[in-house]
């Protein structure tokens, strides 16, 4: 057979030797293509990473607090700011206007940023957010003793009382009233000092409470 037959023997070795080969460029390929899928997502993320994805939701532009402000404090226009919300981070309620709130009083504190809402100012909204019965109506009290307002807080149930014509004679102007906020007052001259309690009547208790506290001290009973 001579040199024909010694080629004939070599020739499946360079066939299987051929088939390695190409097996090997495929299985290179692959991993090639491999790394540069995971170095594609790497630099994806990275991208991602430096420019996170933003809310393109317009939102609404909101009353918020430039400063923090304490429960009694009248608001004033340097006291307010506008800013930009998305409309799931606002709360219900919250003024769009500071023409809403100015000259309004705090019932609460408020940080800095913190949205204005109808809850966090006096009047008929933060009435109707604690008492029970909405045709209550608010009316504020000067405690004779301003020590005793420490111990309130809002929603605390309260009785009204006052002396009477007769020395050291009690007398129960109003029951079950509810403590809407208590507020720091300012004292000026020819008025008593002492902190405001904000609470919530009917109309008849609360003219009563109102006209008595013009010639009368008053302090309340906790429930």
């Amino acid at each position: 057979m001579g040199r024909w037959g010694h080629h004939i023997d070599r020739a499946p070795l360079l066939w299987q030797r051929w088939d390695e080969l190409r097996q090997a460029a495929a299985f290179s390929r692959a991993v090639l293509l491999r790394r540069v899928a995971a170095a594609a997502l790497v630099a994806f993320a990275a991208v991602v990473a430096l420019y996170p994805q933003q809310d393109h939701s317009p939102g609404e532009v909101v009353v918020v607090a430039a400063q923090d402000l304490s429960a009694g404090t009248v608001v004033e226009a340097s006291q307010l700011t506008l800013r930009r919300l998305p409309a799931e981070a606002i709360p219900d309620g919250t003024a769009k206007a500071t023409a809403a709130v100015l000259g309004r009083t705090l019932a609460a504190p408020v940080r800095r940023g913190e949205a204005l809402t109808d809850v966090r100012l006096t009047g008929s909204d933060l009435v109707r957010s604690i008492a029970a019965d909405p045709e209550m109506v608010s009316v504020p009290l000067r405690l004779a003793d301003p020590d005793v307002a420490t111990l309130l807080h809002a929603g605390a149930t309260v009785d009204v009382v006052t002396v009477g014509p007769q020395q050291g004679e009690p007398v129960m102007l109003a029951r079950g009233a509810r403590v809407l906020a208590v507020l720091q007052s300012g004292s000026r001259t020819g008025e008593r000092d002492g902190k405001l309690v904000l609470v919530a009547l009917d109309p008849v208790a609360a003219t009563r409470v109102a006209a008595t506290s013009i010639s009368h001290d008053l302090t309340v009973t906790v429930h």
